[in-house]
């Protein structure tokens, strides 16, 4: 399972870091984690194969996670690379997820969902299983940051797994839900003092590592008040317990 990092920054424009998008690849196929409305341009600079994606996550309807999920389609819609696509595409997410997708399309009569290919909109209940690929399986678990919020916990056919906690609250479920996982890509938005309570800081995501035991974590959705901190010096105070990453646009990891 290949993991790739699009962005690992948050609603707030940022030189470096890029709002929410995560490509999750395995041998049947690929998976986007969130659309922000970077994502599309960010899997062409990283030469991913964006015209044949596979299916796509929606954790939540918040604009850094789901505000790129029109513009993409209405990319696919009229590009070269996409008019002689046969295999379907599946977007997954939340109860609602079909809504949002209408009320895009609804705005200026895009017709979205007349695509090249067939589109497939698949509303999920929290703790009920699903297919996401051939070869992935998954299944989400509500979180505390909106009514709709979902992490996901992805498991391929050779026994890899990878939870994405997308945005949350601290927890402590969570670290179960990620209980010994190869990789857990955690929100940790603030450094400290965290101005509101349905976003996680440092203490609480080292925290919920050390609950989980994951084999590797990243930690990700990182304001702008990290890129003065030194990461690595500030992890260490907590004894992690496994190795911790701190996300950039760009990172590619081998799962």
């Amino acid at each position: 399972m290949k993991f790739i990092v699009l962005g690992a920054g948050t609603s707030v424009p940022h030189a470096e870091r890029s709002s929410s998008g995560y490509w999750v690849e395995t041998h049947k196929g690929s998976v986007l984690l969130d659309c922000s409305a970077s994502a599309a341009h960010r899997m062409a600079q990283e030469k991913l194969d964006w015209a044949n994606l596979d299916a796509i996550w929606i954790s939540h309807f918040h604009l850094d996670h789901i505000g790129g999920l029109a513009p993409y389609l209405f990319g696919t819609k009229y590009a070269y690379e996409t008019q002689e696509r046969m295999k379907p595409l599946k977007i997954f997410g939340p109860n609602g997820l079909r809504k949002v997708i209408e009320n895009f399309d609804n705005a200026n009569e895009y017709n979205l969902l007349k695509q090249p290919f067939p589109l497939e909109i698949i509303e999920i209940e929290p703790l009920e299983p699903f297919q996401v690929l051939e070869d992935l399986e998954a299944v989400a678990m509500s979180t505390p940051h909106t009514d709709e919020s979902c992490a996901v916990h992805l498991r391929d056919a050779h026994g890899k797994t990878l939870v994405y906690s997308a945005d949350t609250g601290f927890d402590k479920t969570l670290g179960a839900f990620a209980r010994r996982v190869d990789l857990f890509v955690l929100e940790c938005s603030f450094v400290k003092n965290k101005p509101v309570a349905l976003h996680i800081e440092l203490a609480e995501a080292i925290h919920l590592i050390r609950y989980a035991e994951p084999q590797k974590a990243v930690l990700t959705h990182l304001y702008p008040e990290w890129d003065n901190v030194n990461f690595e010096k500030e992890v260490a105070k907590f004894s992690p317990r496994c190795e911790v990453l701190k996300a950039f646009d760009g990172l590619r990891l081998e799962i």
